[in-house]
């Protein structure tokens, strides 16, 4: 039967039915979890029996009906079933999307899922010699504390992946950062938490590679470095200051380091590192022999370490300088140390030293209050 001119076409309508690729793909893309934010349930078996079978349901984003939840947010998909609009969600996610679309809007939930399965994708593309054991310092500064997000510390450690979700959590934010008692509580505390860390049962005893995210006062860090030390391959992460994240940044002109001798005296001797800024002579309280670490060819900044190179570049320099002092001044048992350094440096200065070798660390703070430094403690 031919239609009549101007008699429309009926609707085009979407079939339920998901092709099996799609749900095929979708599953894999998911790692067969629940793709929801902070769910992620293992979803091919069951929860408390362990018997195994499908638990998954496919939801739309956007729903399949124009008046469904996110049904009406925006140019719907061309194919409502294309697997950019599904979600692998458990039975309980799906439900909580779906009863509350104005808390979980189209925006959000594809960021849920671009995130989800980013981060497996990024996974199973590993070996398993791409493994690092994660360890976070959280710390009061200025009454401030910095986050340190999951997906950030996926992003930093790339090509390797973290051995758990939480890591090994160094936390110093219940102590109050007022008054001198701070430092000892604080020292007390991460010597505790690193070496249950690195204890028998602890997750530090079986690892072979660790990735530390620390932000404390300077001298906590050196404690922090000292404790670890080097026994373990690691790597320390920097928070960049322009994008907030933890990635070392790849190219552009390399941090170059000066080594010398600032004051020649006799009694103590002291190291400055002029990195993050300068250290002025006259700011130290002690006299003596005063050596130095600082940049080359510009201007001490906060922001100047920006990569791995450069990072590698100032162990090679402190390695140097410990040498030097040594060799100068033969049998030495302490060095004055006045760090003007960013958070990985700081921690370096105590995992590099060398037990029975290098002489002891009496790490001095800058005062604020008192416009000078001040003796914190000793590694």
């Amino acid at each position: 039967m031919k239609r009549s001119h101007g008699q429309s076409k009926p609707p085009i309508v979407a079939a339920r039915g998901v092709k099996p690729l799609t749900r095929l793909l979708l599953f894999v893309s998911a790692g067969g979890h629940c793709e929801f934010d902070g769910c992620n349930r293992y979803l091919l078996e069951h929860h408390v029996t362990l018997t195994e079978g499908i638990f998954a349901e496919m939801a739309h984003i956007v729903a399949f009906m124009p008046d469904g939840p996110r049904g009406g947010c925006g140019a719907r998909p061309v194919d409502i079933n294309d697997i950019r609009n599904l979600m692998l969600l458990c039975p309980t996610c799906h439900k909580l999307i779906d009863d509350h679309p104005d808390d979980y809007t189209r925006e959000s939930l594809e960021k849920y899922k671009t995130s989800h399965e980013k981060r497996i994708r990024h996974v199973t593309d590993l070996g398993p010699d791409r493994k690092t054991t994660v360890v976070i310092l959280k710390a009061p500064i200025r009454g401030q504390t910095v986050a340190v997000p999951f997906d950030q510390v996926v992003d930093a450690t790339a090509p390797r992946y973290p051995s758990s979700r939480e890591g090994t959590i160094i936390d110093l934010t219940s102590i109050s950062d007022q008054g001198d008692a701070f430092i000892q509580t604080a020292k007390e505390t991460i010597a505790r938490d690193v070496e249950r860390f690195m204890g028998s049962s602890g997750e530090g005893h079986k690892a072979d590679h660790l990735s530390i995210f620390a932000l404390a006062p300077i001298p906590l860090l050196i404690f922090l470095g000292r404790q670890l030390s080097n026994k373990i391959p690691s790597e320390v992460y920097q928070r960049h200051r322009d994008t907030e994240t933890w990635t070392w940044k790849r190219g552009g002109p390399p941090a170059k380091y000066r080594f010398g001798r600032r004051r020649s005296g006799s009694g103590s001797i002291a190291l400055i590192l002029s990195l993050s800024g300068t250290v002025p002579l006259d700011a130290l309280p002690t006299g003596g022999t005063v050596y130095e670490v600082t940049l080359r060819g510009t201007t001490p900044k906060p922001t100047y370490l920006r990569t791995r190179r450069d990072l590698e570049g100032f162990r090679m320099v402190y390695q140097e300088a410990l040498g030097a002092i040594m060799q100068s001044h033969g049998l030495v048992k302490t060095i004055d140390l006045f760090p003007a350094v960013p958070a990985p440096v700081a921690i370096l200065c105590g995992r590099e030293l060398l037990p029975k070798v290098h002489p002891r660390l009496r790490v001095y703070d800058y005062d604020k209050t008192k416009d000078g430094f001040k003796f914190t403690l000793e590694v």
